[in-house]
């Protein structure tokens, strides 16, 4: 490797990594849209007008300053190959404080104004949230197997990354999977493209040519595009910056009460689901901080939300597929840009109308299993059944999520009569969201206990079932909402479980590997 005093601020391979990550962020980006317009039903002024550009503006201070953090890692340690962090909006957030926080405040309200009020209140608390478990994360990660972070992450990313660009390329398979071979024979196979042309870019060519295509032969059904749409959107360009919203933010803890219920389970879920990205960029050769990661990620959700943001900043899941790609410094910074202009500019409604979604969904499918192969690869072998047990509580999270959207559409209300007809079918809804409420922690401690077992390392198995048991019992796990005594039974379990564990260790059962099986150390994060 090449040691360099000052580090490249742009690479060829950033172009590949910018518009792996621009397009991701574009995705959500087009998402978070259509929900404020679509589900929340806020008019455009405040949707184009003022969130966006305050989102624009966070995501860009984010991915400026994780740029200079990958910058200042290089410089250190006179390497040409540090990969920044990448930083996008929380997608699980998007969702959770749309249907969670602001549709529910709209139905009790009927105002738009407050259902936004009461997300920025939200996001103002999880910043406060992320800020103070910056200074214990790191210590989390010292005691915590890499098995066990990576993965609870590698369930985000088969659940949550990886099933819907999934299903969207075979709904649309002419497209979608065309886009997918273009991305998986460079990416995976290294072969390049005339004139270096990025996969992501060609991916997203060749998806606009066959869905303009088909809308031009009359199939408009094949890419969902359409002329008058898209002459229509040009009506949103302009130019809006952020301004404050203080009194906003304030206004919205007149229903503090309904937003504590999952302001703070969620906070933690930020800060594991931070932790797991920054440990993910070590495990691919990046160390970074994971107490000033965390900092700026909260204080960067702060500023958006004092601006107007419902939504938060996040470090961002996939920093080992930017860095194959190529990706460096430049390509973080750049996105950061393009982000902004989008959103100060309003052009995100053309692009809603200009690019089939189906054409980005192979990128976020490759993100997808790029991560989820990585908890496997960077972990020993013989810990490969605890990632399989960290897994589990994701698949049945978002088995639940499907099905409650499947209800919701058909207008059903969720009874007991209904959850035993389920149940009579083969369809487990109570477990589903038992094992599945606070998946990300469930997870890893699940997958914590798993490692510890396999190196026959009692108490500190013991030790993390006995946190199961408290978090249980206050509602972070295997819970809807944080309270007191919420799931007694299952946190009962627990304690029984770490009790077991840590009689195995006092019975003569060492702590140490066994030395005819040849078992390593467990490997902590840190």
């Amino acid at each position: 490797m090449e040691r360099t005093k000052t580090p490249a601020l742009w690479t060829p391979g950033d172009w590949n990594a910018l518009f792996g990550l621009g397009t991701n962020v574009l995705v959500n980006l087009l998402v978070m849209t259509g929900l404020l317009k679509f589900v929340v039903g806020l008019p455009d002024d405040l949707t184009f007008g003022r969130i966006l550009p305050a989102v624009g503006l966070m995501l860009f201070l984010g991915n400026i300053y994780y740029a200079w953090m990958g910058y200042r890692l290089a410089r250190k340690e006179g390497r040409d190959d540090v990969c920044a962090l990448p930083s996008g909006p929380s997608v699980p957030h998007m969702f959770i404080v749309v249907f969670v926080i602001m549709l529910p405040i709209l139905g009790q309200t009927g105002d738009p104004v407050k259902a936004w009020q009461a997300g920025l209140a939200w996001v103002f608390l999880q910043g406060f949230i992320l800020i103070g478990g910056g200074f214990v994360a790191p210590f989390i990660r010292k005691i915590t197997p890499r098995a066990a972070l990576l993965g609870t992450l590698a369930g985000v990313s088969i659940a949550f990354i990886s099933m819907r660009p999934a299903t969207e390329i075979f709904m649309t398979s002419i497209i979608g999977l065309t886009c997918l071979a273009i991305i998986m024979v460079s990416w995976f196979g290294g072969v390049r493209y005339p004139r270096g042309l990025p996969a992501g870019l060609v991916a997203i060519l060749v998806g606009m040519v066959l869905a303009w295509g088909a809308t031009a032969l009359g199939l408009p059904e094949i890419g969902g595009m359409s002329g008058a749409a898209l002459a229509s959107s040009f009506a949103s360009f302009g130019f809006s910056i952020p301004i404050p919203a203080i009194g906003h933010v304030f206004s919205g803890f007149e229903f503090l009460g309904f937003i504590l219920v999952t302001a703070i389970p969620f906070g933690v879920y930020d800060l594991v689901e931070a932790m797991d990205n920054v440990e993910s960029a070590e495990a691919a050769g990046d160390t970074y901080s994971t107490t000033e990661a965390l900092t700026a990620e909260g204080t960067i959700s702060l500023i958006g939300t004092l601006l107007g943001s419902p939504f938060a900043n996040a470090v961002y899941i996939g920093h080992p597929g930017w860095k194959s790609m190529g990706g460096r410094i430049g390509y973080s910074a750049a996105t950061g840009l393009f982000v902004l202009c989008l959103a100060w500019f309003g052009i995100l409604a053309v692009f809603l109308n200009l690019v089939p979604v189906v054409a980005i969904s192979p990128i976020l499918l490759y993100i997808g299993m790029l991560i989820g192969a990585q908890a496997f690869q960077t972990t020993p072998m013989k810990h490969a059944p605890a990632i399989i047990l960290g897994l589990v509580p994701h698949l049945a999270a978002w088995s639940k999520t499907l099905i409650d959207g499947a209800l919701g559409a058909a207008g059903v209300q969720v009874d007991d009569a209904l959850i035993a007809g389920m149940a009579q079918n083969g369809v487990l809804y109570h477990g589903l969201g038992l094992l599945g409420s606070g998946a990300i922690l469930t997870g890893l401690v699940l997958a914590a206990i798993g490692v510890f077992v396999i190196e026959r390392k009692w108490t500190m198995a013991a030790a993390f079932a006995g946190v199961g048991a408290v978090m249980c019992f206050f509602g972070f796990m295997h819970g809807p909402a944080v309270g007191f005594a919420v799931t007694p039974s299952i946190a009962l379990a627990y304690a029984v479980v770490a009790g077991f564990l840590y009689a195995c260790g006092q019975l003569g059962w060492a702590d140490a590997a066994d030395p005819e099986t040849g078992a390593a150390e467990p490997q902590p994060a840190e």
